[in-house]
């Protein structure tokens, strides 16, 4: 895990560095990519009432803006493994129910969503990224107590335009781990436009 992390750090402090506060500096290819997978993850958030929720790996908070758009009421906490992701988040969200930090310091939050992280897995094997992908789930059924959600690229992407620098799960493989470890209501999407799915996970 720490020499994943590590690495998963430089990477994307380099984009941020590259791109700053823009959809490329998460590296996505686009803003409008990045808001179709916020509203995919959102889903498993009850939007009557307050809630709270952990963004991991937030990247510069772009999900804030996301929440704010929709005028919700909640206490956002942003989490990255970048400092530079942070400092960046910090300068631009201001807010007394907003907080970064390269720490979780809070035990618990209703809701954890993960986007994107799942994707770049660098020069890592596919068991070793998916072994790291499991324990990070464990790891947002923890801090979750109403549920979480996460998106990963899908096995059934087009074998000629897949990368070899990003991993592809299995949306069957995920569902039933989901089922069977966190939950008996798990959602599978796998009906929108990008080569990927997006998993909930409600208590």
């Amino acid at each position: 895990m720490s020499e994943i992390t590590k690495k998963v750090s430089d990477y994307y402090t380099s984009k941020v560095k590259q791109f700053g506060a823009d959809s490329k500096g998460v590296d996505w290819n686009s803003k409008e990519s990045q808001y179709l997978r916020f509203e995919k993850l959102a889903k498993i958030l009850d939007v009557d009432q307050h809630f709270s929720v952990l963004d991991f790996g937030c990247g510069t908070g772009e999900f804030v803006k996301f929440l704010n758009q929709k005028k919700l009421s909640f206490n956002y906490f942003g989490f990255d493994i970048s400092d530079e992701m942070i400092r960046v988040s910090r300068e631009i969200h201001f807010g007394s129910n907003i907080k970064f930090s390269n720490q979780i310091s809070d035990s618990s939050f209703d809701y954890v969503i993960g986007s994107g992280i799942f994707n770049v897995k660098m020069g890592f094997s596919d068991n070793q990224w998916h072994q790291y992908i499991l324990e990070t789930l464990d790891r947002f059924n923890r801090f979750s107590l109403k549920g979480f959600s996460f998106n990963v690229l899908t096995i059934y992407s087009d074998l000629e335009k897949r990368r070899p620098d990003l991993h592809y799960a299995d949306p069957l493989y995920l569902f039933d781990y989901c089922k069977k470890n966190y939950s008996r209501f798990v959602t599978l999407v796998h009906d929108y436009p990008l080569y990927e799915f997006t998993i909930h996970v409600k208590k």
